[in-house]
């Protein structure tokens, strides 16, 4: 299934995607579900709900405003640094100079904060009087459907509802002047998804192929398979000692490719289109304002 969370006639909801992408129709939710999005049927189906009922006809995608399919998470977005073996690579001497010894045996895991979520084609907003290094980067986020602690690698996938497209924006020189990255990747809009979630029965994530085009010039296009830690081994780590919930997200990491690991580096400015797409999922568009 596809799982989309979306805005008609001024209303949030929430709907069944076709198989060609091209339609959408809305599950019978209260308003007060329909608010939360898609985030309202992950929570339900992890407490042994039934999927509500379809309501209406199907409705065209370009008719409707799509919104992230989750638009304010329940709390921070986990995310992963480091974690494509060529992207390690580029930015060995620069962000990952002090740590790139050790992050061969545990991942790098960092948030962002809920509030920084948008839409699959809203816009992000540069924030010029802070930050003149805004790159891109393209990921595959896991999203949890039942919740757990101290999961198993062997138990992890039973543990994801579906998959979603990122992607991580982040402030470079804000990054390194911190230390720690969550104030560099948590500024306002800057954590796109969408445009909506595919059921983990419908995607082998271990065999998609990650990509991101900047004013239409292919920068990024790596297969997961070249993940330094896979999937399951993202969910054991982060939920040692960690509760995690169903809604969860887990951003999973971003190929070689970034304006950071070019030569000279290349950041984003006002006007610059920047596309991800995930093979099986589909693809985010946004604008850079």
């Amino acid at each position: 299934m596809r799982i989309a969370t979306f805005i008609q006639d001024g209303q949030r909801k929430v709907g069944l995607v076709s198989a060609d992408g091209q339609a959408v129709t809305a599950f019978h939710l209260t308003s007060a579900e329909a608010a939360r999005g898609a985030l309202s049927l992950i929570e339900g189906l992890a407490a042994g709900k039934p999927l509500p009922e379809v309501t209406g006809a199907p409705i065209a995608i370009s008719s409707v405003a799509l919104e992230a399919p989750i638009p304010t998470p329940r709390r921070n977005v986990w995310c992963v640094g480091r974690n494509y073996h060529a992207h390690a690579k580029e930015l060995a001497a620069s962000v990952f100079k002090d740590n790139a010894a050790k992050t061969d045996e545990w991942p790098i895991v960092f948030t962002k904060v809920p509030e920084c979520v948008v839409g699959p084609h809203d816009d992000v907003l540069v924030p010029s009087e802070v930050s003149t290094q805004i790159d891109y980067e393209a990921e595959l986020a896991v999203v949890i459907g039942k919740g757990g602690k101290n999961i198993t690698r062997e138990a992890a996938l039973s543990h994801i509802y579906g998959y979603t497209v990122v992607n991580d924006v982040t402030a470079r020189d804000v990054q390194m002047r911190h230390g720690q990255w969550d104030m560099g990747k948590s500024f306002d809009t800057f954590c796109p998804m969408g445009p909506w979630i595919v059921t983990a029965d419908e995607l082998d994530a271990t065999k998609t192929r990650v990509r991101c085009w900047v004013n239409g010039e292919l920068r990024q296009d790596g297969p997961t398979e070249n993940m330094i830690f896979d999937i399951p081994t993202l969910i054991e780590t982060i939920s040692r000692g960690i509760t995690l919930y169903p809604g969860d997200i887990i951003a999973t990491g971003t190929p070689a490719g970034v304006g950071m690991g070019l030569k000279p580096p290349v950041y984003l400015k006002a006007g610059d289109v920047v596309k991800v797409e995930v093979d099986g999922i589909g693809s985010i568009e946004n604008r850079f304002v």
